[in-house]
């Protein structure tokens, strides 16, 4: 068995912001974890969802505002945020801004 790693130089270049909208792109999945980068033009959101799995949400760049259960945030470059299995949350760019999403199955 050959074990490999994965490395991203700068994940944030990964995707490109587009105009008016949002894209994303998996850029890593095996039996545990799902990575995803997601790129917001401003005023781009996600609506209220619930994940079925936990997640850590990662901003690269720019700023969102964060709906967390009952919580409300901002995050900026650096913001680390755990969300356990099943939380509604929400969010929306408030600029062009970049996230990294890491789902944990736990497998």
């Amino acid at each position: 068995m050959t074990h490999r790693a994965s490395c991203f130089e700068d994940l944030s270049a990964e995707v490109e912001i587009p105009s008016e909208g949002t894209l994303s792109r998996v850029v890593y999945k095996d039996d545990r974890i799902r990575v995803v980068v997601f790129a917001f033009d401003t005023d781009q959101e996600l609506s209220e969802h619930t994940a079925s799995v936990p997640a850590v949400l990662q901003v690269l760049r720019g700023r969102f505002e964060l709906t967390l259960g009952a919580d409300e945030l901002t995050a900026t470059p650096g913001a680390w945020v755990h969300m356990p299995a099943k939380l509604p949350h929400s969010l929306r760019a408030t600029e062009p801004s970049v996230i990294v999403l890491t789902m944990l199955s736990g497998g």
